[in-house]
């Protein structure tokens, strides 16, 4: 059996019952030692960029890089990948479980609830604790 196989094997209802799969962008916002997988295409990014320097770095690699780009990620940090609507991070979050990251979490909701949750008074919130 691949690692592959092994992953999705271990992705049983109560796995995706529970939801810790997934994180809503908040919370991911509040997390220390985070980072941001991005994979989204070049001319999304080019498009709407996640700038979080206040919060932590983001790794833009198009999903279809990821295979030859994976030793760009950090393997001891939290990550969360994220793409425009859900698909695509969700392909990458089981790519890399099935490498070995283990703290990886898919960001729920896409741009809308990436933009809710950098509102200024949130932002300001966090630069100021």
């Amino acid at each position: 059996m691949t690692e592959l196989e092994k992953t999705i094997s271990s992705m049983d209802f109560q796995f995706f019952g529970t939801g810790q799969h997934k994180i809503d962008a908040e919370t991911l916002l509040k997390s220390e030692e985070a980072v941001i997988l991005d994979v989204r295409a070049k001319e999304e990014f080019e498009t709407v960029k996640l700038n979080l320097r206040h919060y932590f770095p983001v790794f833009e690699i198009p999903l279809h890089e990821l295979p030859s780009r994976l030793n760009e990620l950090p393997m001891d940090k939290f990550i969360g990948s994220f793409c425009s609507s859900g698909v695509r991070s969700v392909i990458a979050f089981v790519y890399l479980k099935s490498k070995g990251y283990e703290n990886v979490k898919i960001v729920e909701g896409g741009y809308a609830q990436f933009m809710e949750a950098l509102m200024p008074g949130k932002v300001f919130k966090h630069l100021n604790k």
